[in-house]
């Protein structure tokens, strides 16, 4: 979710920021049906980690752009394989950030399953969010911002 204050969000942020919810919870649930790894013991708790999941591909999301940025800013060819090999630390370790979030906050009542299954999740979770940004912003550009 963004850092920013509830009050300073505009209201299409947090507009995009429930869809989105929306949408981790749909695509969880279709993983939890589809792939035995992926638990969750109840709607409740599938819910309350689609918000979880949220909150942390957010803060991965950010990470990776810094690192992009710091990608296309390094000038050298040292700089260009430092930045590189930051950014693939970045995409590959964030796997493990969420499922040790996850296990942290939900023990054995959630679990996302193996590095593998976690990983077609997280793209399809951000593949699915893509998806319905722009959708409903070709229906409604002003109502969801598509950041």
């Amino acid at each position: 979710m963004p850092a920013e204050d509830e009050s300073t969000a505009a209201p299409g942020e947090r507009a995009a920021d429930v869809v989105d919810v929306f949408v981790y919870v749909v695509v969880l649930n279709l993983f939890i049906e589809y792939f035995p790894a992926v638990i969750s013991e109840t709607f409740t708790l599938s819910l309350l980690t689609a918000v979880l999941l949220k909150a942390v591909l957010e803060v991965v999301v950010a990470v990776k752009k810094r690192a992009r940025t710091r990608f296309s800013a390094a000038r050298t060819p040292a700089g260009k394989v430092v930045a590189g090999v930051l950014l693939w630390a970045v995409l590959f370790g964030s796997k493990f950030v969420v499922l040790e979030t996850v296990d942290i906050v939900f023990g054995d009542r959630v679990s996302l399953g193996s590095f593998v299954s976690v990983t077609l999740l997280i793209i399809t979770l951000l593949v699915s969010r893509l998806a319905v940004r722009r959708l409903l912003a070709a229906s409604h550009p002003s109502r969801l911002a598509a950041r």
